[in-house]
């Protein structure tokens, strides 16, 4: 089946939808912890499918003058092991690249093993930790050069 991506206001119904999912299931492993914010001015992204049905989703914001960060990566369920996640990350890293982020960073929870593998496969490497994951010793913090200088 094709997939494509395509970018959504942010209270677009199927991304409030996939948004919700993913929360729920990080209260699920992790407790519940309170999701960090996503910025004013962030950029979402869905993947759809062949019948014009979102999947998954990420947002993307900027982070600091070079740097973007990924946010709220997440494939529904029924969508899992079809590279939809990989597809969405280097839409998102073409993104970040297009409006002159020479970088990207993104966290993740240790109890996510398939999101770490994805990232670490995609180049990311793992970082200290910012902001207020300093103090979240359950959160990996993980950033790419996407640009060159």
């Amino acid at each position: 089946m094709p997939h494509t991506v395509e970018e959504r206001p942010p209270h677009d119904p199927e991304l409030t939808a996939l948004l919700d999912a993913a929360f729920a299931e990080l209260v699920a492993k992790y407790g519940a912890e309170g999701r960090s914010q996503v910025k004013d001015g962030a950029r979402y992204f869905v993947v759809v499918d062949d019948a014009r049905h979102a999947v998954a989703c990420a947002a993307l914001q900027t982070f600091d003058n070079n740097d973007a960060e990924l946010k709220r990566m997440y494939v529904a369920p029924h969508a899992r092991g079809r590279g939809l996640a990989r597809l969405l990350l280097n839409t998102l890293e073409q993104a970040a690249r297009a409006a002159g982020h020479s970088t990207v960073r993104l966290s993740t929870g240790y109890l996510q093993p398939e999101a770490i593998a994805l990232y670490e496969s995609s180049g990311y490497t793992r970082t200290e930790p910012w902001g207020k994951y300093v103090f979240e010793p359950s959160t990996y913090c993980y950033s790419k050069q996407i640009a060159l200088f």
